[in-house]
C-alpha cells in the first residue's frame, strides 16, 4: 500500500483488507510476531500485544479500532514499542483507526467483547515454540465479574480469595465447580457458567464434570462436600473489603491541554470547550479524569503523535491515576460520542470531510483486493410479514375516546389527529400482532398524551402479545405503508381538541376541502405500497425526486419531477384514480409548467432539485437500561460486539438502530406494561448517547420476549430454539449447559449482519425471495376498493370510463387466488391477453384507436387546444399510421415491443408524456 514507508512496519502489509474480524501480534524480542487464529484470547501476562477489529460495513469503507494490551508484568520497552506499533498500524490503514490502551485486569468492555465469553491471562512469558504442559494438572481458582461481559482473573487458591458478593470458578483435574456468592446477580451467575463451558470444553476436551455450589448450603451435597474439602473443609468466608466496592466518583471537570512537539502539556486557557479550539496541526489531550482522551489533529506526524501519546501516558503516572483510568487516541474526524458530549457545540455529522480523506485512501486498497466497498447493498427488503395478507383495524383517537374507523375510511388519515392500528398477521404459523400508534404533525398534545393511554388498553385488550410502535408523521418506517396498500393524509383534523385549537387560532390554518385547491406528494413503490401526502400549496413543497398531484374542482394537474422514475410515475396514475375516479388530468414535466399551474401554487418559488439520498444505513448499538423509581435519570450502558445471548431475560435492552429503536422487554424484568417501557424508549431518544441526531419522533418499538417479529431478529444470528426458554438466565445456561431442552421452538428471522460481503449477498438472495412473496394477497382495507373495480368492470363498457380507470382496469388486479392451481391458470391467461394485445391490456385493437385519429399538435401535453376524453396515458396510440412512423421512426407494433421505460422515454422527448 501506499502509505507503507521505513516508519512503518512490515507485518502490516495488507491487513485489514481481507475479511471482517481479529488480527493479533505479540510483542516478542523487540519485533511483532502473528498470533495464529487457534490462540485468539490467550494473553501472557509478560507480554505486550496488538490487537486489530476490522468491521465491513454494509455501506461505506471499513472501520478499525486499534488496541493495544499491556500484561502486569510486560517490561516498559515491550509496551512503549506496543504503543508506537498502534501508530504505525494506524498510519497503514490510512488514519482512520481509533486506538485504545489496555491494561490487564482493567480491559475495556469493548476489548472484552471480542473474545467470547471471555479471556483469561497466563502467568509468564510467550514463546512461539511453548511446550506443552506437564503431566500434573495445576487447580486454579477464578473470579468472574461481569453481567454482559465477564472479568476472569485467577486469585490465590484460598479460603480467603471467596466472598458472597462473586461468582468463583474451582477448575480441578475432573471437575469443574462454579461457586456463586449468596450476594451475585443471576445475570453474573449465568455469564459465569459460559466461562466454565469454555473451560469444560478447551481445558478437558469435554471431558469433565460441572458441578454448582451455592452458598450457605453445604449439608447433605456431595458436590458442596467435595468443593469444601479443596479448602480444608468448610469455614465461614470473609464479606467484600468496603475498599473494593467503593467507585470513583470524581466529578472534576474535563481539562484541556495541547502537547508541543517535547511532550510537554500546556493549558488551553479556554472556560468552555468548544471544537474550534482544536487545529489540525496540534494534537491535544483531553483529562476527564475517569478517562483521557488523546486527540491528534489530521496534520500532524507520526513523530508528534508518539510523542504526545508518550506524554499523556507519563501524565497519568505522575498523577497517580488507576490503572483502569482509559487512554483512548482519535484522529480528527474519528471523534466517538463520549469525546463529542464533552464539548459545547459539536456538528452531528460525524464523518467530516478530513475523515472520508483517508477513507478513500482504504477504499482504493480494497479495490485492489478486489473488494467494491462505495456500494454494497442496501438493507434487506421487509419480509414476507408484510405482504399484505393480514387483518387491518384503525382506531382515531379523541380525548379518552377511540373511532374504529369503517374499511374506506382505514386508508384516510388526517395530520391533525392521532390514530393506532392494529395489524394482524400469520407467519410461520403463529398470529402475530403488530400495533402502531400514529401521531399526526399537527396534533394537540392532550391528544397525544391519550393516544399512549388508549393504545395500552388496547394492548392489552387483544389475545396473545403485540409488538407496539410510537411514530410519528413524516417518519413512518418501511414497514408501515404496506398494511394499508393505497393511503392518503389529509391535512385537518376531526378531534374535538383540534377543532377548539382551529377556532382559536388567529393565522389560517390549511385543511384538506375538495372544493379548493390542494397539493399531495406521491410516493410509493407499487400498486400494493403507495401514498399521497397533502403538502402546504407552494411552489417550496415540490421536490424533483417526487411526482405530485394538484387538484382543483374537477380538474387536476399531475406534476412529474426530473429525477422521479417509471415506478413513481405508475403510482401516480394508481393513486390519481384512488384520489378522484372521475378526474380529467392534464400531464406536466418539471420545467414545462403552465401558468395556471404556478398560479394555483401562489408563483413561482425555489424547491430542492438534486436527488434524495438514502441515508447510510449505520451499525446497530445495544444498551442495558435501568431506571430508578422516583427518578427521571435513565442510566444505559452499551454492549459491544452483542449476540442473541445478550438478551437475557432480566433485563431490558435498548437497540439502537438510529432510523428506529427498539425496547427489548425480559420476562423476568422488572418492566411490567407496553407503556412503562415506551417511556424508556422516549427518554432515551432525548438522550441521543451516541450524539447522532436523534429526535423524538424517531420511531419506537417495543418488543416482549417470546415474541421477536423478525424486523427486530434480523439484527442477529438468531436461534429460533432459544427465543422461549424457562427460567432465569442461571437456569437456562445450566439446563443446556447439561443438555436438558428447555425450549420450544419459535420463529426466527433471517440474520443480519454488516460484518461480511458474503452476508450482503446472502440478503440479496432473502431479498429476491421476500419480493416474491409479497405479491401474494390483499388487505381488507384494500380488497373493498379492488374489489369495486373488478365489479365496476363488468358493469361497465370501455367507452363510458376515464382514461386513468381504463389503463387500470387493464392491468391484474388479483385478490388472494383460492389455490396455486388458479393462480397459475390466471398467470397463463394474463400472458396470453398481454401477447395479444400491445398495448398492455386494453381492450381495444390499434385499428379503431386510429379511427379516432388526432393530430400530433392537438395530441401534445403542452398544446393549445387539447383534445379531451381520450386515454392520456396512450396519447401516442391516436397518431394515423403515417404520422406516428415519422415521429417515431418504427411501426406501432415495434414501439409496444419496447420495454415500458423506453416507451415512455420517447413519448417524453415527443412531449407526448
Amino acid at each position: 500500500m501506499s502509505r507503507l514507508s521505513k516508519d512503518i512496519d512490515s507485518a502490516f502489509q495488507g491487513v485489514g483488507t481481507k475479511s471482517s474480524g481479529l488480527e493479533i501480534w505479540c510483542v516478542y524480542n523487540n519485533q511483532l510476531v502473528s498470533i495464529p487464529k487457534s490462540s485468539f484470547g490467550k494473553f501472557y501476562s509478560g507480554n505486550a500485544y496488538l490487537v486489530l477489529s476490522t468491521v465491513l460495513p454494509k455501506i461505506g469503507s471499513p472501520l478499525y479500532d486499534i488496541h493495544y494490551w499491556l500484561g502486569n508484568d510486560a517490561n516498559e520497552v515491550d509496551s512503549v514499542l506496543a504503543s508506537d506499533k498502534a501508530l504505525e498500524l494506524d498510519a497503514a490503514l490510512g488514519c482512520c483507526t481509533v486506538q485504545y490502551r489496555e491494561v490487564q485486569g482493567q480491559e475495556t468492555e469493548k476489548f472484552l467483547s471480542y473474545f467470547k465469553p471471555c479471556i483469561i491471562p497466563v502467568e509468564g512469558k510467550y514463546s512461539p515454540k511453548a511446550g506443552l504442559a506437564g503431566e500434573t494438572y495445576q487447580v486454579t481458582l477464578l473470579s468472574c465479574k461481569g453481567d454482559h461481559v465477564v472479568r476472569v482473573k485467577e486469585v490465590p487458591f484460598l479460603r480467603s480469595s471467596l466472598n458472597h458478593d462473586d461468582v468463583f470458578i474451582l477448575d480441578t483435574a475432573s471437575k469443574v465447580f462454579l461457586f456463586a456468592g449468596c450476594n451475585s446477580s443471576t445475570q453474573e451467575k449465568a455469564k459465569a457458567l459460559e466461562v466454565v463451558e469454555y473451560i469444560k470444553d478447551n481445558k478437558h476436551d469435554g471431558r469433565c464434570e460441572v458441578a454448582t455450589i451455592e452458598d450457605g448450603k453445604f449439608s447433605g451435597d456431595s458436590d458442596a462436600g467435595e468443593f469444601w474439602s479443596f479448602f480444608g473443609g468448610y469455614a465461614p468466608i470473609p464479606k467484600l473489603s468496603s475498599s473494593s466496592t467503593q467507585e470513583q466518583t470524581q466529578t472534576t471537570c474535563a481539562q484541556l491541554f495541547w502537547i508541543d512537539t517535547r511532550g510537554n502539556l500546556h493549558p488551553t486557557g479556554t472556560g468552555s470547550l468548544d471544537k474550534d479550539v482544536l487545529e489540525k496541526n496540534k494534537c491535544y489531550m483531553l483529562d476527564c479524569y475517569s478517562g483521557v482522551f488523546v486527540w491528534m489533529g489530521r496534520n500532524t506526524s507520526l513523530t508528534e503523535r508518539k510523542t504526545s501519546i508518550s506524554s499523556s501516558e507519563e501524565f497519568l503516572r505522575n498523577e497517580g491515576r488507576s490503572t483502569s483510568t482509559s487512554l483512548v487516541l482519535l484522529t480528527e474526524g474519528l471523534e466517538n460520542a463520549k469525546f463529542r458530549s464533552l464539548f459545547n457545540k459539536w456538528p452531528q455529522t460525524v464523518e467530516s470531510s478530513l475523515y472520508n480523506e483517508g477513507r478513500e485512501k482504504v477504499a482504493a486498497m480494497f479495490k485492489q483486493k478486489g473488494y467494491d466497498v462505495e456500494e454494497l447493498p442496501d438493507e434487506e427488503d421487509e419480509l414476507p410479514y408484510a405482504n399484505s395478507q393480514g387483518t387491518l383495524k384503525v382506531w382515531r383517537v379523541d380525548g379518552d375516546e377511540v373511532s374504529l374507523l369503517s374499511i374506506p375510511d382505514q386508508t384516510k388519515l388526517f395530520s391533525g389527529d392521532c390514530y393506532i392500528v392494529h395489524y394482524k398477521y400469520n407467519y410461520n404459523e403463529k398470529t402475530e400482532h403488530l400495533l402502531y400508534l400514529w401521531i399526526g404533525c399537527e396534533s394537540i398534545q392532550e391528544d397525544r398524551a391519550d393516544a399512549i393511554t388508549n393504545a395500552s388498553a388496547i394492548v392489552g385488550s387483544i389475545k396473545g402479545e403485540s409488538v407496539l410502535c410510537h411514530i410519528y408523521q413524516g417518519n413512518e418506517p418501511s414497514r408501515f405503508f404496506p398494511m394499508f396498500q393505497s393511503l392518503v393524509v389529509f391535512k385537518g383534523g376531526l378531534s374535538r381538541r383540534y377543532k377548539v385549537f382551529l377556532a382559536e387560532k388567529a393565522d389560517k390554518v390549511e385543511e384538506y376541502d375538495e372544493k379548493k385547491a390542494s397539493l399531495f406528494r406521491v410516493q410509493g413503490t407499487s400498486r400494493r405500497n403507495m401514498q399521497a401526502i397533502q403538502v402546504n400549496l407552494a411552489a417550496t413543497s415540490l421536490n424533483s425526486s417526487y411526482s405530485y398531484i394538484l387538484q382543483y374542482g374537477a380538474s387536476a394537474f399531475t406534476w412529474i419531477g426530473k429525477l422521479s422514475s417509471d415506478s413513481d410515475h405508475d403510482v401516480l396514475d394508481r393513486m390519481l384514480y384512488f384520489l378522484d375516479t372521475s378526474c380529467q388530468p392534464i400531464y406536466i414535466r418539471e420545467g414545462n409548467e403552465p401558468d395556471t399551474f404556478w398560479d394555483l401554487l401562489g408563483g413561482k418559488s425555489e424547491y430542492p432539485k438534486e436527488k434524495e439520498m438514502r441515508k447510510q444505513i449505520e451499525e446497530p448499538h445495544l444498551f442495558t437500561c435501568s431506571s430508578s423509581s422516583g427518578n427521571d435519570l435513565l442510566k444505559v450502558k452499551e454492549i459491544y460486539n452483542f449476540v442473541q445471548d445478550d438478551l437475557t431475560t432480566e433485563d431490558v435492552l435498548l437497540l439502537d438502530c438510529q432510523s428506529e429503536v427498539y425496547v427489548w422487554i425480559g420476562l423476568n424484568s422488572n418492566i411490567k406494561s407496553k407503556q412503562e417501557a415506551l417511556t424508556l424508549g422516549l427518554k432515551f431518544l432525548q438522550m441521543d448517547i451516541m450524539e447522532e441526531g436523534l429526535t423524538v419522533r424517531t420511531p419506537v418499538y417495543v418488543v416482549t420476549e417470546g415474541h421477536e417479529p423478525p424486523f427486530f431478529t434480523r439484527f442477529f444470528d438468531w436461534v429460533p430454539e432459544k427465543a422461549n426458554m424457562h427460567g432465569n438466565s442461571f437456569e437456562r445456561k445450566l439446563a443446556s449447559l447439561k443438555g436438558k431442552k428447555t425450549s420450544t421452538k419459535r420463529s426466527g428471522g433471517s440474520p443480519w449482519s454488516s460484518r461480511s460481503k458474503d452476508n450482503a449477498s446472502r440478503g440479496l438472495q432473502s431479498r429476491s425471495v421476500s419480493s416474491n412473496r409479497s405479491e401474494r394477497g390483499v388487505s381488507p382495507c384494500s380488497s373493498e376498493k379492488l374489489s369495486s373495480l373488478s365489479s365496476a368492470e363488468d358493469r361497465t363498457s370501455s367507452s363510458n370510463l376515464t382514461p386513468v380507470v381504463k389503463k387500470l382496469f387493464s392491468e391484474s388486479l388479483t385478490v388472494d387466488p383460492p389455490s396455486d392451481g388458479l393462480a397459475r391458470q390466471e398467470s397463463s391467461s394474463n400472458s396470453e391477453i398481454s401477447k395479444e394485445n400491445p398495448l398492455g391490456g386494453i381492450n381495444c385493437d390499434l385499428s379503431s384507436l386510429e379511427s379516432l385519429a388526432y393530430s400530433y399538435e392537438q395530441l401534445r401535453v403542452d398544446s393549445q387546444e387539447p383534445v379531451i376524453d381520450i386515454d392520456a396515458t396512450r396519447r401516442e396510440a391516436y397518431l394515423t399510421k403515417k404520422e406516428f412512423e415519422e415521429r417515431f421512426g418504427m411501426a406501432k407494433s415495434d414501439f409496444y415491443a419496447l420495454p415500458k421505460w423506453k416507451q415512455n422515454k420517447l413519448k417524453m422527448s415527443l412531449h407526448l408524456f
